[in-house]
């Protein structure tokens, strides 16, 4: 059952921010051991609080995956790899789709199985920026409904 978490309590913060960094390190061979502490610090002081939350726990209450939406931006979608191969991401994506009027996500081209799901949930690719936006040469896909 996918859950709005209107404002997620510190310790919340903490979960989702660890759950980031678990799917991070399981999906994002490509990222230098000093980006993930960057990208930690950002995704927790300020993407987690600068996107409306979704989340799917599991069966002992714990984030299981979760999804943050931008006006009709897809700007995070995770899951943890203990969940994965379970339909998380499809029933966040196709959430957020429905009921958030997503229409963008942007993905790492390196994330090669992240950009096959977005393909295969119907997203195509419209656009490509050699740098992500943080500067760093991580190229990024931009992808369209």
């Amino acid at each position: 059952m996918i859950e709005r978490l209107p404002t997620p309590a510190p310790h919340e913060l903490d979960a989702l921010t660890a759950l980031w960094e678990r799917s991070v390190r399981a999906t994002h061979g490509f990222l230098a051991a000093e980006d993930i502490g960057f990208f930690r610090r950002m995704v927790r002081e300020e993407a987690l609080a600068g996107t409306e939350l979704f989340v799917v726990r599991n069966a002992a209450g714990e984030f299981a995956a979760f999804a943050g939406v931008a006006g009709e931006c897809l700007e995070m979608l995770f899951v943890d790899p203990s969940e994965c191969g379970k339909g998380l991401g499809r029933e966040l994506v196709r959430h957020v789709v429905r009921h958030c009027g997503v229409r963008r996500v942007d993905a790492n081209e390196q994330n090669a199985r992240a950009v096959e799901f977005y393909l295969r949930m119907g997203f195509r690719v419209i656009g490509r920026e050699a740098l992500d936006p943080s500067g760093k040469p991580y190229p990024i896909l931009h992808l369209e409904l």
